[in-house]
């Protein structure tokens, strides 16, 4: 037998709202990013959440997690106190370096918009990128393969692929090598 329940117009859609909301927001940023075990935030992040992170990939303490649609590739590093924004599709490819307190926001509100709607565009960080500290990436982005974000960058327009910028806003510093073979990955007993 069967039951089924109509949550809307019902009081336990506001119940559901919060409890999707403590696992979802409140646990895995409050609680779970604290852990000092990456293999059991991952576990979280993986099943709970449903983050697809790739092998060899690692989330290090303190990184601030909102929205679920976020697909890390493999041999990645997410170092301390990030802001990943999964409201919007937020893309990482393979053996891509992001160092501490990088924010990458996919969603901001149309500041036109009589009751200044939310919105999301994608952003997607190709192969072998390298993000410094404190860089900042807006919506609708894309970072091309072997690029690199200078620390304190603010990227609002594409980077193109083998390229450096930096500054606010980000602009072309000079070409990188297109000869790449690196792994960053750093899987730490207690991070």
């Amino acid at each position: 037998m069967v039951i089924l329940i109509s949550l809307s117009n019902s009081p336990l859609l506001g119940l559901y709202t919060i409890f999707k909301a403590f696992i979802f927001d409140y646990f895995p940023n409050y609680w779970v990013n604290k852990i000092p075990f990456y293999w059991l935030r991952h576990f979280y992040y993986r099943k709970v959440i449903k983050i697809k992170l790739g092998k060899q990939s690692s989330i290090h303490l303190n990184c601030f997690i909102y929205g679920k649609n976020i697909e890390i590739g493999n041999g990645c590093v997410i170092n301390r106190e990030c802001f990943l924004d999964g409201r919007g599709k937020l893309k990482i490819g393979n053996f891509t370096s992001i160092s501490p307190h990088v924010h990458i926001i996919t969603g901001d509100h149309d500041i036109n918009s009589r009751n200044f709607a939310f919105r999301s565009k994608d952003i997607v960080i190709g192969n072998f990128v390298w993000i410094g500290s404190r860089a900042t990436i807006l919506p609708g982005v894309v970072i091309g393969e072997g690029a690199i974000v200078c620390a304190g960058a603010l990227v609002t327009k594409d980077v193109l692929p083998y390229t450096m910028v930096g500054g606010v806003p980000a602009k072309f510093i000079k070409d990188r090598s297109k000869d790449l073979d690196y792994n960053p990955t750093w899987l730490p007993w207690f991070d």
